[in-house]
């Protein structure tokens, strides 16, 4: 596949647009950070002395880090925080939990599958909203840059050990090998 043209220069003195849309778009970011927060603090409780103990702790204070970083770009734009966004996600994270999966009173290893599986889908959503707010840099200063090339770069070595843990505890619970598809993953 051939690489993309080279965009064109952004012309001096253009600002973002649409600023109500970019708010309710770093809001909606924002509180998937702070579900994603909740999630993987669940997960670690219950994952607490396996084999992925290092790799989510470091996740959640590297989650915690960006919820950081997308508070600080939010107030750097001069957008309202629309903190009733991020108690929904936060209920919705509980709710989940209640989820069906084949167990009414105890843990299911499907639970674990799951939780997996939406860990490295939402890695990849964060890193399109990186991705987005990386290029608003290109014309509005007060947006970091290299602090979203930096978030971009976590979110992928994120993703990557993600998918394989992914795939061992998909192979653990259903069977199989968890490293037969790799050869057709990105990651």
């Amino acid at each position: 596949m051939p690489a993309p043209a080279a965009a064109s220069p952004t012309p001096a003195g253009e600002a973002a647009r649409n600023r109500d849309l970019l708010g309710i778009y770093c809001n909606d970011h924002l509180a998937s950070a702070s579900g994603g927060v909740e999630l993987v603090r669940r997960v670690l409780a219950q994952h607490d002395d396996g084999p992925w103990a290092a790799d989510l702790r470091q996740l959640l204070a590297e989650l915690r880090e960006e919820r950081a970083a997308l508070q600080a770009t939010v107030r750097a734009l001069g957008l309202p925080v629309r903190g009733y966004k991020q108690v929904a996600v936060w209920v919705g994270e509980k709710l989940a939990r209640g989820k069906l999966n084949g167990r009414l009173l105890s843990r299911s290893p499907l639970s674990s599958v799951v939780e997996f599986e939406f860990l490295t889908v939402a890695v990849l959503a964060k890193r399109s909203g990186f991705e987005t707010l990386r290029a608003l840099a290109d014309v509005e200063p007060r947006v970091d840059a290299a602090l979203f090339d930096r978030l971009i770069d976590q979110a992928d070595r994120q993703h990557r050990w993600l998918a394989t843990a992914r795939r061992q505890i998909a192979a653990d619970v259903f069977g199989g090998d968890p490293w037969s598809a790799e050869a057709a993953a990105d990651t």
